[in-house]
């Protein structure tokens, strides 16, 4: 059973900022705004569903304190249809965006924090522009990273360097991660916030009876889930397996996830028929299987339930 807070004391974080910080009412009057820069649902990406199930949470603890909105992230190839709560859009590859959304938040007296979802690929090749939007920002800026490289290029770390320049606070998910940003990146310890990812509280459902009904009766199941791409470095489990089912012939690897979609705009599903081939080469046919869905969270949430061991890989 798995079981967690969404995301906890976001509110005692922004209540220690300086003092352009969230009060509870502006000069107007009016709730203060907090605005959501990130990747959000139409667009299938897990920072996305991080963001929605975020949002929730704060809604639920805290809809009387503010109001939030967000700035959906998309590139100028990638439209989408989304509910109320998108007010704004941020077309991440055009820099022209990047400063009418500026001004927007500027001039908004509502608006009193801006909360930024930092995955380096949402920003691509436009970090120089995300640092520009920070150093016309007159609003309060928190950074949520999502990935910190431990052995970050030099273009990298100076982008994080910069940000720590021009930003209020970063938030990361572990304490390795906040680690990593004092020793490699220079950060003040004061200015990183560690909140735990968190997940859904999941009602139990007995792991036999969710094998058979996704006919895994019988399998020893070791799954990864994700947006597949080169990243995920799902072949290191591939060259561990031969041996692994050697010992264990019920096991099952199960790669539960769909070809990230701006990899197939880019290359088609060049990761992924490297996977097929690795796994005819290594003759793991019966040891490996394919889940290539985004899945709705409840079916997601099933999968991961009749795991037995959950594969958490990255190349760094």
């Amino acid at each position: 059973m798995i079981i967690n807070t969404p995301l906890r004391s976001h509110s005692s974080l922004w209540a220690k900022k300086d003092n352009r910080a969230i009060s509870h009412k502006n000069k107007e009057d009016k709730t203060p705004e907090i605005i959501f820069i990130t990747s959000y649902p139409a667009r299938e990406c897990g920072i996305a569903t991080y963001s929605e199930d975020l949002i929730a949470a704060l809604n639920n603890k805290f809809e009387r304190s503010f109001t939030i909105k967000v700035a959906a992230l998309e590139p100028t190839n990638e439209n989408y249809t989304y509910g109320a709560i998108v007010d704004q859009i941020l077309k991440t590859d055009l820099p022209g965006s990047y400063h009418k959304l500026s001004d927007y938040c500027n001039n908004d007296k509502a608006v009193e924090l801006l909360l930024i979802q930092h995955e380096f690929g949402l920003f691509k090749n436009n970090e120089v522009d995300l640092i520009q939007f920070l150093k016309s920002s007159i609003k309060p800026v928190l950074i949520v990273l999502h990935t910190v490289l431990p052995n970050p290029d030099k273009g990298m770390k100076q982008n994080i360097m910069a940000m720590d320049a021009l930003i209020d606070g970063f938030i990361v998910m572990t304490q390795r991660s906040a680690k990593i940003l004092e020793s490699v990146y220079g950060i003040a310890t004061d200015k990183i916030t560690v909140i735990a990812h968190g997940t859904h509280l999941v009602k139990h459902m007995e792991k036999e009876t969710l094998k058979e009904k996704y006919g895994l009766s019988g399998r020893k199941v070791i799954s990864t889930f994700g947006l597949l791409s080169c990243g995920k470095s799902i072949e290191t489990t591939l060259d561990a397996l031969p041996v692994i089912a050697s010992q264990n012939p019920d096991i099952l690897f199960l790669i539960i996830g769909k070809t990230h979609p701006s990899v197939v705009k880019n290359e088609g599903e060049k990761y992924r028929d490297f996977l097929k081939k690795r796994i005819e080469i290594l003759g793991l046919q019966a040891h490996v299987k394919f889940i290539n869905s985004y899945l709705p969270l409840e079916e997601l949430l099933e999968y991961l339930q009749l795991t037995d061991i959950y594969i958490f890989i990255y190349l760094q």
